[in-house]
């Protein structure tokens, strides 16, 4: 029998889950960005062709979560976990954490030493779980986002 929980790797199949998930919780507390919508409306060519991972969570094999881990050029991170989004009907379901712990996972079996991330502390739910999973905050980067007002690190 199939747990109810699994986390997979992402397949083209899933890019409307993808898209939705994230659009569905930034058009809830922010403005849709530019940087947004050329991820999430093209995932292979902005995420995955360039060296990225999406995880997709289902539950019940429904697409009720989803987590990037995006290629970084950059001199002090290896890849930034980004575009993590859990359906409102699942909150509770420790999917965002299992998902998160996934993503951190595959960073580390590609040979990731830092990651990175960047949030909105009205997000308090997610802050807390980056916390809890070992991310501290940095200061002094700049954001492609208008919305992030607080960056964080995790060192593997």
């Amino acid at each position: 029998m199939l747990e109810p929980l699994q986390i997979i790797e992402y397949t083209p199949a899933y890019r409307s889950a993808f898209s939705n998930l994230n659009k569905e919780w930034i058009s809830k507390y922010f403005v849709m960005e530019e940087t947004d919508y050329k991820a999430l409306d093209h995932p292979d060519t902005y995420i995955i062709d360039k060296g990225g991972y999406i995880l997709v969570a289902l539950y019940n094999q429904v697409p009720l979560g989803v987590c990037a881990l995006i290629k970084m050029n950059d001199s002090d991170y290896d890849y930034e976990l980004s575009k993590m989004a859990v359906s409102p009907v699942a909150q509770g379901k420790k999917i965002g954490w299992k998902l998160a712990e996934a993503i951190i996972e595959k960073a580390r079996k590609l040979g990731a030493k830092k990651l990175y991330l960047e949030s909105n502390t009205i997000l308090e739910p997610a802050i807390n779980l980056y916390r809890k999973l070992g991310f501290t905050e940095v200061v002094g980067r700049q954001s492609a986002y208008e919305r992030a007002n607080i960056k964080m690190e995790l060192i593997l």
